[in-house]
């Protein structure tokens, strides 16, 4: 069922709006925001994780095993469809990218610094550094958008996908230090393999033996960032030169995001591998 409801999901995302509509976070934004006046989120941080992370997943483990003996299991299946599109990433990544990319292709690197902070929210001193800030911010957002969802999914199903989007709309969305820092630390820990089963794949699909060299000795260190991690092999994978404005620049996106499709079909097809001798 597993590949049948990735194969939805892809046709979903590129064919209808199906996802806006189902990625409605107003009613677990407004738990949050009682949760935040009313001091738990400070005071109390893992049980305000607890009630906005633990107990939506125990409904949805509750509602799938309810649901796993009726129709030979089929009712499962949209439920496990919503719940993958739901913990999908928010917002479309190539459509943000696109005034910055307009900018930096006509050589305005001030305008593009303006854009990258306005709908990208990334900052950077002079362009030797915005434009590495971006390619960072790519494909972070493509990584923490789909490959961890669909990772956590194909492993450990719905529960644990929504699980990784709830932890990340915590971090994206909480004002309390506190329950940020707690949601953060179990993002990371979620982030560790993942993040390194992507870097792997960026190095199956691009050059090896730069992602070898460049990462080989970070490769098992809880301390970088899965936003580190990620970018640094994808540079590598796809031989990244340094950066330049004008058409050459965009063009290093352009490679990126070739990169990043190329890893998502491997992923598909080691899943339907998967699927076929399991």
């Amino acid at each position: 069922m597993s590949f049948l409801v990735l194969l939805f999901v892809v046709w979903i995302e590129k064919f209808s709006s199906w996802r806006q509509r189902v990625q409605q976070d107003e009613p677990w934004l407004r738990a949050l925001g009682r949760l935040q006046r009313s001091g738990t989120t400070s005071d109390s941080p893992w049980l305000a994780i607890v009630l906005l992370v633990g107990i939506p997943l125990v409904l949805l483990a509750l509602l799938l095993k309810l649901l796993a003996p009726l129709a030979y299991g089929w009712l499962l299946l949209p439920v496990h469809l919503l719940v993958v599109i739901y913990s999908l990433g928010r917002g479309d990544l190539l459509a943000a990218l696109g005034p910055f990319r307009d900018s930096w292709r006509r050589g305005d690197s001030e305008a593009a610094y303006l854009v990258a902070q306005r709908d990208l929210g990334v900052d950077g001193e002079g362009e030797a550094t915005l434009l590495p800030n971006v390619q960072t911010f790519m494909v972070w957002q493509a990584y923490q958008s789909f490959f961890a969802v669909i990772f956590w999914y194909v492993l450990l199903g719905p529960v644990a996908a929504l699980a990784y989007r709830l932890l990340a709309l915590l971090v994206e969305h909480s004002q309390a230090d506190a329950l940020r820092e707690r949601a953060g630390q179990l993002r990371h820990a979620f982030d560790w393999l993942p993040v390194r089963v992507l870097a792997a794949s960026f190095a199956l699909v691009g050059n090896f033996i730069a992602v070898s060299r460049a990462l080989l000795h970070e490769a098992l260190s809880w301390d970088i960032s899965a936003a580190q991690l990620a970018s640094g092999a994808a540079r590598a994978a796809a031989e990244t030169p340094g950066p330049m404005l004008g058409e050459a620049g965009v063009a290093t996106l352009d490679s990126l995001w070739q990169l990043l499709v190329r890893a998502a079909i491997l992923w598909y097809a080691a899943i339907a591998l998967w699927t076929l001798f399991s």
